[in-house]
């Protein structure tokens, strides 16, 4: 449906005689901006919306139609990242508080996202589905390989509840077995102090070997692509990991954990 939009702007654009300056000018894009959102390389922000709006005099019908159409699930500074997601090759994932979101049930997505108290009924759901439609990357045709590093502290906090964390493990414990492309770790409680008490991020690999890296927040997402920093990122990354126990041994500590939260 995203791609919809932007053919749609795109189609107006063209419909008004407006070459991609004018019509960056008019939205306070520039014209290379304007050419990456039209061939996709550059995600559809609702800043983007609201300038061909405005550029176009439609009195806000495209924004409407974001609205309408629920494409607004995520903030809009996610959706590069988004993007990067979709394309991506390889993640190399690492979380110390929650399970990460493309391995993340239903349920335990809502009590996540309902227990910051600063969304409503109808945009704790719209973020929920938004959620897990992105994990359809996991299963696509040719999907991306994914090593996800959990802290084990997270498979013992009770969010949503016992049974919600109990769904969430064993979820957990099912995708290790039924998707090899994907490759689940556990830093155990007993290692003590580590690298990965500073936060989570994301390494993605690109076609073409180009990585990029992701740091989340509460504001908003950083997406690093200057290539030092995300050598340094990805050197922490392997600090990491080489704390975590093998992948069947933490999927034997995940199912462990799943039991005692019956």
């Amino acid at each position: 449906m995203i791609e919809f939009i932007i053919d749609e702007i795109r189609r107006a654009r063209m419909t008004a005689g407006m070459t991609q300056d004018r019509f960056g000018r008019g939205a306070n894009f520039s014209a290379s901006q304007v050419s990456a959102v039209e061939t996709g390389t550059r995600a559809l922000t609702r800043e983007y919306v609201r300038g061909a709006d405005k550029a176009l005099k439609t009195g806000g019908l495209f924004e409407r139609m974001v609205i309408k159409l629920k494409l607004d699930g995520e903030p809009s500074w996610l959706r590069e990242w988004i993007e990067i997601e979709r394309k991506a090759e390889s993640f190399r994932w690492f979380e110390n508080a929650v399970v990460p979101g493309l391995l993340q049930t239903e349920q335990y997505a809502r009590a996540i996202f309902a227990s910051m108290g600063v969304f409503t009924a109808d945009e704790v759901a719209a973020r929920v589905a938004a959620r897990i439609e992105r994990q359809a990357v996991l299963g696509k045709e040719k999907p991306p390989q994914m090593t996800a590093v959990l802290d084990e502290g997270l498979l013992h906090r009770p969010v949503g509840g016992p049974d919600v964390m109990r769904e969430q493990l064993s979820h957990l414990v099912n995708i290790a077995a039924v998707m090899p492309h994907v490759r689940i770790q556990v830093v155990p409680t007993p290692v003590g102090a580590y690298g990965g008490l500073t936060g989570p991020f994301i390494v993605a690999t690109l076609p073409g070997d180009e990585n990029v890296a992701f740091l989340d927040n509460y504001l908003r997402g950083q997406l690093v692509q200057d290539a030092a920093d995300v050598m340094w990122i990805a050197k922490v990354w392997e600090s990491i990991r080489s704390e975590a126990l093998p992948h069947h041994q933490s999927t034997k500590l995940i199912s462990e954990a799943a039991e005692r939260w019956n």
